[in-house]
């Protein structure tokens, strides 16, 4: 057992310097249209928006600097990160307490999961910031709108938002603790009909030992290209298409394969144990507008192509998976206050398994149909429902049928809105646990599951702060387990708890915000599931003390979580901050570090995690 006490007082003498300016931490910028895009599949205010949806801008990327996605996620209420070493390793991400196989990421509208891994589920650790324009996170079951994998919900990057007419070249570079260094170019580029951003992006680091008990560094090395354009013939023709490169390599430790059930092996060195990583994805399409504008049409086509090998391991071998998916989504404004959207999606997937010292080589496939259709409508002022239905044809398991609702409703007078979603989900079975060389099953059916959420958004202070409460509640059946082979239990995971989030603009140049949440999230048999902390707290602010200078910081305390065998680890508090200089509009100077407190802390057991850490760098635009 751990003492939790320690970190108590510390967290609350951090949270008390926030609120008097004297630890500013990064907030994201609170604005009351703000538009997001994947509650409904289409442009909305979020004031009218029935689900749980957090959006990070570029602003409030910037301000940090970070150059992982999954260290703005991890800010984020509902979401926790665990990780087996230092950047680059293989770690899990949870939302509202289901692991990342139940949720959809999508890349400049790309899914980018993984086909041949053992559940279809996104390698997060190879996600870099450079170009990011926003990140979107929606919560809740989501497979009406998003079909399989979408049970705990989506997340959406994107690198292509608002540009300013002409051409601009943006160059920008980092160094620091651990060997690392990163940097990019990034070109905009906007006329009447068209814009265009560029990214590519690079990062290394000599790394830290990835066992805790290990001295050898385990390094990681990333290169990232990304393309993404649209242009518009007429007002009711347009054209759009993306395209993305990642190469990474990471060196990992690991413990052994083989020990007896419930007895701990700690990690150790692994001079050789090396993941590689190479993806290219693609997508295209148009939209068409008919009936002066109130018919819209969306039709694209998308690939995604992973080749990935492990190395230094009893496992090794190459691994390769592709998707290919044709979508098309309609929406029809019947009235003034509804609209009807309808669309239909296929998708093949492949994977090709690696003879090894276990298994021969495999080759597999499946494919999935979808339909779908939901109506938007606004019956009185101030009220905006939505209902909608999906149907899904798995080529091995049949059909499956998803339903969603939501509603959002403002008082005016108060500012107070209420908001609420309930929804059905299903995550089809993968390649692996169909069909690959572990004990597959391929008569496995999908899991299922049923959730909701209600909460209270407050506005109050001209909107300058904003407060909201959020309850949520869900189930997941027909569990697919892994146990000398892969099984399908009849017990149900049930996770619940509750998100609370506050952003205030305290005056023109100080703006803090924070967030809790309490997450309880059980297995088949009442246990608690592991890595998952039950309360999680961030502090976020950025501050301008002066006209040229920028400082920020970050504050994030895990509280309460278990690891495997119910071992405790310890709670813990981090602080990042940066400090930017602006010599002029459109270059910046600046100064970070992460880990302030130099906190010596797991995420998962027996794993390191960096120590304190400073990085410089610089950001520059350049218009000819």
């Amino acid at each position: 057992m751990h003492s939790r006490t320690p970190l108590l007082p510390t967290f609350i003498g951090a949270a008390v310097a926030l609120n008097a300016g004297i630890l500013p931490v990064l907030a994201q910028s609170t604005v009351l249209d703000t538009i997001v895009v994947t509650p409904n599949r289409t442009p909305t205010e979020s004031s009218k928006v029935g689900s749980s949806v957090t959006l990070v801008e570029r602003q409030g990327i910037e301000a940090q600097a970070l150059p992982l996605i999954v260290e703005y996620l991890d800010l984020l209420p509902g979401v926790s990160i665990s990780s087996p070493g230092g950047v680059g390793a293989e770690g899990s991400l949870s939302v509202r307490g289901a692991p990342r196989r139940y949720v959809k990421t999508l890349y400049n509208g790309i899914d980018i999961a993984d086909p041949t891994n053992t559940q279809v589920q996104t390698s997060y650790q190879y996600l870099l910031t450079g170009g990011i324009e926003s990140i979107e996170l929606l919560k809740g079951s989501q497979s009406t709108l998003y079909g399989s994998d979408a049970i705990a919900g989506v997340i959406s990057l994107s690198t292509l938002g608002d540009i300013d007419p002409g051409v601009t070249h943006i160059v920008h570079g980092e160094g620091g603790s651990f060997g690392t260094f990163g940097g990019g170019y990034g070109l905009r580029a906007a006329s009447e009909r068209s814009k265009l951003a560029l990214n590519l992006s690079g990062f290394r680091t000599d790394g830290i030992s990835a066992a805790a008990s290990g001295s050898e560094r385990d390094g990681y090395e990333n290169v990232t290209f990304d393309i993404n354009g649209e242009h518009a013939f007429s007002d009711v023709f347009s054209v759009f298409g993306s395209a993305l490169y990642i190469d990474a390599e990471a060196e990992f430790d690991n413990d052994s394969y083989f020990f007896p059930v419930g007895v701990f092996n700690p990690p150790t060195d692994n001079l050789t144990a090396t993941n590689l990583s190479k993806q290219l994805a693609g997508r295209a399409g148009f939209n068409l507008a008919l009936l002066d504008g109130r018919f819209r049409n969306t039709f694209s086509v998308q690939t995604f192509d992973l080749t990935r090998s492990i190395a230094g391991t009893i496992f090794d071998g190459t691994y390769q998976g592709r998707r290919y998916k044709i979508d098309y989504q309609g929406a029809y404004d019947a009235a003034d206050w509804l609209t009807i959207q309808a669309g239909a999606d296929y998708e093949k997937q492949k994977a090709l398994f690696p003879e090894g010292a276990f298994n021969p080589e495999i080759n597999a496939d499946f494919n999935i149909a979808g339909f779908w259709g939901e109506a938007i409508a606004t019956p009185v002022e101030n009220l905006t429902l939505t209902a909608g239905i999906r149907h899904d044809e798995h080529s091995e398991f049949g059909g499956h049928t998803t339903y969603r609702a939501t509603g959002s409703y403002l008082f005016v007078d108060t500012h107070t809105r209420f908001h609420a979603s309930l929804g059905t989900g299903f995550r089809a079975p993968s390649l692996n646990e169909l069909f690959g060389p572990f004990g597959a099953d391929p008569n496995l059916t999908p899991e299922t599951s049923f959730g909701f959420d209600a909460g209270i958004e407050q506005r109050l202070l001209a909107g300058r702060l904003v407060a909201d409460v959020t309850y949520f509640q869900m189930k997941i059946d027909d569990l697919i387990t892994y146990s000398g082979g892969y099984t399908q239990l009849p017990g149900t995971t049930r996770q619940r708890g509750v998100e609370t989030s506050i952003t205030y603009a305290v005056n023109d140049w100080l703006e803090v915000g924070g967030a809790y949440t309490y997450t309880s999230s059980l297995d088949q048999n009442g246990d608690r599931l592991t890595r998952i902390p039950r309360h999680t707290i961030a502090l976020r602010a950025s501050a301008r003390p002066a006209e040229k200078w920028l400082l920020s910081a970050s504050a994030k305390a895990n509280i309460d979580t278990l690891d495997g065998n119910d071992f405790e680890l310890d709670d813990y508090l981090l602080v990042n901050a940066k400090l930017a200089y602006k010599p002029t509009e459109d270059t910046e100077l600046y100064v970070r570090a992460e880990n302030i407190l130099d906190q010596d802390y797991q995420t998962a057991r027996g794993f390191n995690t960096p120590g304190f850490s400073v990085f410089a760098g610089f950001k520059a635009k350049f218009r000819p």
